[in-house]
């Protein structure tokens, strides 16, 4: 970010003035400025500062909640600031930050297929969860935003130091996010319509896509007697959305694809709303960004209709140290970097964990050493240390609620350093092989999740997909259709770490941005995907890209209904329709050879090399990755020889022959800087 004539990196680290002792807001900026962090995260806790409706306590009280004296000090100490409004922020709070008048206000809560308000069952109180469609939640978003923004409007850049605003908070339905779970509330079902007719345009479009397929929700009749909307009488007025998956052929499906896809624009739409009432509060010309949670893939969050709403999309990081975790951050942290590098915007973690909430599986600072170098290593170019400071209902930040550092700074110290020695927010890494999975196939998991509530995100948490917990049925299409491109992706993904190959996944809607740069593409799809995809297929190719679909032939479109002729001919993709591992290893292989794809392979099973270069493409920085419990000694295949350090740990290294040989230690990750000369 470029501030006073300056290029910064952002690197940050979160801060909960309301939770400290006003006298201990000094020593705890200057330390996180000793930990080499240069911008302070600060959330704002409506549910804290609000006194009555509209109202707020912003030091005129309770002098713990001067927000605006926190950031002047911030600023006086020469920090930047990242402010974080929401309205939903968690922080592990009751309500996750919200009034308690506002979730128990029957109008702003979502609604379950039954009209019920959907509840949360989050600690310490569960509670009713706000839906995303109500106009009167809205309407308290916005007053407050207006209560809010004559305190923070003066402190924006370059008056203050409030350079980045979030857009509330992993904003995918709080953590309810099955797509049968939420929301049936009236303003989305009028939302819902809304959007079927920008969708379909006329009525006869409709009825065609969907035929006498439709239901009427239990919300107007009891769920034991569904009752059919014949065809004739099918209008956008009266279609209601599915409840449950029922479909029993592949012809069905465009009615519950669209109600996943409905979802996605209502998250979009009303993040966007959010932002515009911030900027009419008096927050304009501050860029926005959002942070998507663990497991972004299984939720209704879309990145790319996300990214018209706000100006940056950030990740969340948590994990321990292992082969799932190293996984799981390869693939979310590909997506998210190619996808920032094209929109020309740092790939930025909102929350990368330091610590944790004690109601969590416990984490060590190793775990969250393993994860911030893991997340380096595939692509992140920036973070915010979550929690930096200490605080009620958090263990393990790397500074206590005075400013003392406890043990793990020392290690967040080394990293910002090594970080800012290395000019690592200007490198880039070169990532030759985009792994595209269709947004179908991300709308066909959730639709076809078998396990309800248990939604998928708990499933990608535990390293399984959709393999493991989608239903098993064929829908006429004589294979497991859910199943199909989650299959052939893994075992693409295995196949290329074997080998070292850099790639990065793309997910659905980022077609426009992220497959710019490619020499292969491999599309995993069940055998239909849209139009604009297959265009953007065939640009790629014309660009020079191989084009590689499978295990299925793409004969149907974006709803999979069938089409007269594939989108893609024989002459334009390599259809590759096996997904056993093998196959894809030989493909890989010949991929390896004929396109000449760079390969950091190693020598010790389980461990993983990346590279990261200048505008020039020269090698700088280089990541070893040992997520096994085992002590080992990596040769690593770079084509080329140096002499490395390690900016973490000290000491050096060079590679011989192409060969870099290192121990690695269990659990770590080598981080090791190339020299000049």
């Amino acid at each position: 970010m470029l501030l006073d004539g300056e290029l910064v990196p952002l690197l940050a680290g979160s801060v909960h003035y309301w939770r400290l002792a006003r006298e201990s807001w000094r020593p705890c900026l200057s330390a996180l400025r000793g930990l080499g962090l240069g911008l302070v995260d600060v959330y704002v806790p409506w549910g804290v500062h609000e006194t009555a409706p509209g109202e707020l306590d912003l030091g005129q009280t309770d002098p713990q909640l001067d927000v605006a004296a926190f950031l002047r000090l911030a600023h006086e100490l020469g920090l930047w600031a990242i402010v974080r409004p929401g309205p939903h922020i968690n922080a592990e709070l009751t309500y996750l930050g919200l009034p308690e008048r506002v979730v128990w206000d029957p109008v702003c809560q979502a609604r379950s297929p039954a009209g019920h308000p959907v509840i949360l069952p989050a600690m310490p109180r569960m509670f009713p969860v706000p839906s995303y469609a109500s106009e009167a939640y809205l309407d308290e978003v916005t007053r407050y935003y207006h209560a809010l923004g004559p305190t923070l409007a003066p402190l924006r850049y370059p008056d203050g130091p409030i350079v980045v605003a979030q857009i509330d908070n992993e904003g995918a339905f709080f953590f309810r996010d099955g797509v049968y779970d939420q929301d049936y509330h009236p303003d989305a079902i009028r939302r819902y319509r809304a959007f079927l007719r920008a969708k379909y345009g006329t009525i006869d479009a409709l009825r065609e896509a969907y035929g006498s397929q439709l239901r009427r929700s239990p919300s107007s009749v009891p769920p034991s007697a569904d009752q059919a909307v014949t065809e004739p009488s099918l209008r956008f007025a009266n279609v209601e959305p599915p409840v449950r998956f029922d479909a029993s052929d592949v012809a069905e499906l465009a009615y519950h694809l669209d109600w996943a896809e409905f979802q996605e624009q209502l998250l979009a739409t009303t993040l966007g709303k959010f932002a515009t009432a911030l900027k009419a509060a008096g927050l304009s010309g501050v860029p926005t960004t959002h942070n998507f949670p663990l497991a972004q893939e299984t939720t209704p969050l879309n990145a790319g209709r996300v990214a018209e709403a706000v100006d940056l999309i950030g990740y969340d990081y948590y994990g321990g140290a292992s082969p799932d975790n190293r996984s799981s951050v390869a693939r979310r942290t590909s997506e998210l970097a190619v996808r920032s590098e094209a929109m020309g915007v740092p790939a930025f973690a909102c929350e990368m964990g330091a610590g944790f909430p004690p109601y969590f599986p416990p984490l060590s600072h190793n775990d969250s050493a393993f994860t911030v170098l893991c997340a380096l290593a595939y692509g992140v170019r920036g973070f915010n240390v979550y929690m930096a400071v200490e605080r009620d209902r958090w263990v393990g930040a790397p500074l206590d609620s005075e400013g003392r550092p406890r043990n793990a700074a020392d290690f967040w110290r080394k990293l910002s350093a090594a970080l800012r020695a290395t000019s690592f927010h200007e490198l880039r890494r070169a990532v030759p092989v985009r792994l595209l999975v269709p947004r179908v196939e991300r709308r066909l998991a959730r639709v076809m999740h078998a396990f309800g509530p248990a939604t998928g995100a708990l499933f990608s948490l535990m390293g399984k997909g959709a393999r493991e917990s989608c239903l098993e049925v064929d829908l006429g299409m004589g294979y497991p259709l859910a199943i199909e491109a989650d299959t052939f992706a893994r075992s693409f993904e295995q196949a290329l770490d074997a080998r070292g190959v850099p790639f990065a996944l793309v997910g659905g809607e980022d077609r426009d941005r992220s497959l710019a740069g490619a020499q292969w593409i491999l599309c995993a799809t069940s055998g239909g995907f849209s139009p604009q995809l297959a265009q953007r297929l065939r640009e790629a190719r014309q660009a020079g890209a191989r084009i590689t679909v499978g295990p299925r032939a793409v004969v149907r479109d974006g709803a999979l209904r069938l089409l007269d002729e594939p989108l893609l001919g024989h002459d334009e993709v390599e259809l590759l329709d096996r997904s056993d591992p093998a196959s894809a290893d030989a493909a890989v292989s010949r991929a390896v050879e004929t396109l000449g794809l760079p390969s950091y392979s190693c020598d010790a099973a389980g461990v993983y090399a990346t590279v990261h270069e200048d505008a020039g493409g020269v090698v700088r920085v280089a990541f070893v990755i040992n997520p096994t419990a085992r002590d080992l000694v990596a040769r690593v295949a770079l084509g080329w020889d140096g002499e490395f350090r390690d900016l973490i740990d000290g000491g050096g290294t060079r590679s011989e022959d192409g060969v870099l040989e290192l121990r690695v230690g269990p659990k770590t990750v080598r981080m090791l800087a190339r020299k000049e000369g």
